[in-house]
């Protein structure tokens, strides 16, 4: 008991690091065009604190433990926004092996669309994204996973921006959808966030 409430110490302390880089590091003020071409006051740049010490230690943890929990072998996702992660997670001691998903399949070479170590059929995937606006990315990942017949155990985002695409993401992967972080979390007091219920009664 003592072991689990230290290791739930950890994970609590992990985040809070993750949460503390990705608003020193991550979020950038200003008007800025989303991948979806929709336009935003502010951006979130997860990769500017996860390719740092404390954010590529606090997120590798995060994600190792939740891979674990489902049982994951593999851990990998849409290249590359994933890569940063897999490589984090691995290192941290998630599973067995990490992929990158490529948007297209080379035209050269061994013309491989889901590159690393070949996944096995009893390999257990749990993708993964940097942030979540459309879900876009994920969902091309996990389409060409259940393409290539492979298990999808869950998905994790480091950072979801609050904007609808969580349940597409869980229906499409027929999986548990985690996001380690929200905007909420680093932004609370962003202009476009909704009202909360009683707020300035």
């Amino acid at each position: 008991m003592d072991a689990l409430a230290e290791c739930s110490s950890d994970l609590a302390l992990a985040r809070e690091r993750l949460v503390a880089e990705l608003r020193a590091h991550a979020l950038q003020i200003g008007e800025v065009t989303l991948t979806n071409g929709a336009r935003a006051q502010y951006y979130v740049d997860a990769k500017r604190a996860i390719l740092r010490p404390a954010g590529f230690a606090a997120v590798g943890a995060l994600l190792a433990a939740q891979v674990a929990e489902w049982g994951g072998t593999a851990v990998g996702g849409m290249t590359m926004g994933a890569d940063p992660l897999a490589c984090a997670a691995l290192a941290a001691g998630a599973g067995e092996k990490a992929f990158f998903v490529r948007k297209q399949a080379k035209p050269h070479g061994l013309q491989r669309r889901i590159e690393g170590p070949l996944l096995a059929p009893g390999d257990r995937c749990v993708v993964v994204e940097d942030v979540v606006t459309t879900g876009g990315s994920t969902l091309a990942a996990i389409e060409a996973l259940h393409h290539a017949a492979h298990a999808i155990v869950g998905v994790i985002c480091v950072l979801d921006r609050l904007t609808g695409a969580a349940e597409a993401i869980a229906a499409a992967a027929r999986a548990p959808y985690v996001a380690l972080t929200t905007i909420d979390d680093i932004y609370p007091e962003r202009p476009d966030r909704p009202a909360q219920p009683g707020a300035g009664a």
